[in-house]
């Protein structure tokens, strides 16, 4: 699935994510990845004026949701099974990019990793790593 196809699947499937606007925005995908951003908000800040770490890990679950359908196509039902969270350093009040790379993507389960920075910084703020439960494909065979 192209960008564009995966964002209008997301406003589409999740339009409770766009309810205080597009703040969430897929900017590419590739063979294994998916890279997207998140707009700055001060709505996600949290005190000591970093952004939050629910934004963090609600966008790298994101991205590898993202990552996952621009290789299997548009299958809602793709689920998280688990997330693991490091958070390396304070992020920028910049919007956030995630860089997000499939290590494994088999039938049934998708791995992946993802890396988080703030705008303009070099050094990630955040990693993951997360796996997906692709539900089963084939055509019902019961009548």
């Amino acid at each position: 699935m192209t960008p564009a196809e995966l964002e209008a699947f997301l406003e589409r499937e999740f339009p409770q994510i766009y309810l205080d606007g597009r703040i969430w925005h897929v900017e590419e995908t590739g063979p294994m990845r998916a890279r997207m951003r998140l707009d700055y908000h001060p709505r996600n800040l949290r005190p000591g004026g970093t952004l939050s770490g629910p934004s963090m890990m609600t966008l790298a679950d994101l991205a590898l949701y993202v990552a996952v359908l621009a290789q299997i196509g548009p299958v809602p039902l793709a689920v998280t099974t688990s997330l693991s969270f490091n958070f390396l350093r304070k992020p920028a009040e910049a919007a956030l990019l995630a860089e997000c790379r499939l290590l494994k993507l088999g039938r049934r389960l998708a791995v992946g990793e993802v890396t988080v920075f703030s705008e303009g910084a070099a050094d990630p703020v955040c990693h993951a790593t997360g796996t997906y439960s692709i539900p089963d494909r084939r055509p019902d065979p019961s009548p």
